[in-house]
């Protein structure tokens, strides 16, 4: 599986890449033939600071922005994604502002939620939403639906991998998306090609990693 793996390059940006790994994978909502590796992007530094510039392009000179709210563990790159908004410039809509990194948090019943000292900074603010990669839209969906119940305005929303067709109704600047994977396809359970073919699954996957079966 892994010995198969190749990376898909941002064209613009040589530094910024995903790695492709080929096989047959599993969501709790799909399966795919390829796991779409974005763990660099947010986990090396040097990376997600390149990352985290190249996000904040649409939002430099238009879009004035409070919070971050980062899912799916993009807070290193929600980080400099914030540098380079609060930059020096007259140009620069957030220069010698303040803008706030933060995580949700899961309640037992699975809603979003922030701590009591973190409210203000959701409440009546401007939010730039920040996911991993939006597939299935589950997790956009629950982000907004937080930023609603805590009366955030979305200023916003911003990922990695865009893998489907959005209906939130809202702008999404995104990285990559499943046209720059050569072959991608992700299937319902029911109608699985790889299933029908009888190819074996070869792990279980989310925004995080993927665990063999």
């Amino acid at each position: 599986m892994e010995d198969k793996a190749f990376n898909i390059v941002l064209d613009k940006n040589p530094i910024i890449s995903i790695k492709v790994i080929p096989g047959h994978f599993t969501t709790a909502n799909v399966h795919a033939n390829y796991f779409l590796d974005v763990s660099t992007l947010k986990s090396n530094a040097l990376v997600a600071r390149d990352v985290g510039r190249e996000l904040a392009l649409p939002y430099l000179s238009s879009t004035l922005v409070d919070t971050i709210l980062c899912m799916e563990n993009t807070k290193v790159i929600g980080a400099y994604l914030a540098e380079e908004l609060l930059g020096e410039g007259t140009a620069i809509m957030n220069s010698g502002g303040e803008i706030h990194v933060v995580t949700p948090m899961q309640s037992d019943g699975g809603k979003l939620v922030f701590y009591d000292s973190e409210v203000e900074w959701i409440t009546n603010k401007n939010i730039l939403v920040l996911t991993a990669t939006i597939s299935s839209g589950m997790t956009l969906r629950s982000a907004l639906d937080c930023l609603t119940f805590y009366k955030g305005r979305v200023a916003g929303i911003s990922t990695l991998l865009m893998l489907s067709d959005d209906d939130s109704g809202h702008e999404i600047h995104t990285l990559f998306t499943a046209e720059d994977i050569p072959g991608y396809c992700m299937y319902k359970f029911d109608q699985c090609e790889l299933c029908s073919s009888g190819q074996k699954l070869d792990a279980l996957i989310s925004s995080e990693g993927f665990t063999k079966v």
